[in-house]
């Protein structure tokens, strides 16, 4: 089955609260390799503020067990105190895969 379904969400950290962020994305890697229908997932850094995660599917149903898995639940846990607003968050549709 080939990857159709993707999420990209961006975080913009609080000053001063970027190295907890970086942490708190890296240590997501754990969570999410026990989630056999998340096929691919990246943490990364866009700026010194702005961080991301984008993960890739198969199924929409894959796409929404992410959803209401570990990760969001920590995001809100957490978030409150780590970053400056609330996720941006977008169901992605993918047009090519290599």
């Amino acid at each position: 089955m080939a990857l159709q379904f993707g999420l990209l969400a961006l975080v913009e950290a609080k000053p001063g609260k970027e190295r907890e962020v970086w942490d708190f994305l890296n240590g997501g890697r754990e969570i999410v390799a026990n989630e056999s229908d998340t096929k691919t997932w990246y943490a990364f850094r866009v700026s010194e503020t702005t961080f991301g995660i984008f993960d890739t599917f198969e199924t929409e149903g894959g796409r929404q067990a992410h959803l209401n898995g570990a990760i969001p639940a920590a995001l809100a846990e957490h978030g409150p105190s780590l970053l400056a607003k609330d996720p941006d968050i977008r169901l992605v549709e993918l047009v090519a895969v290599k």
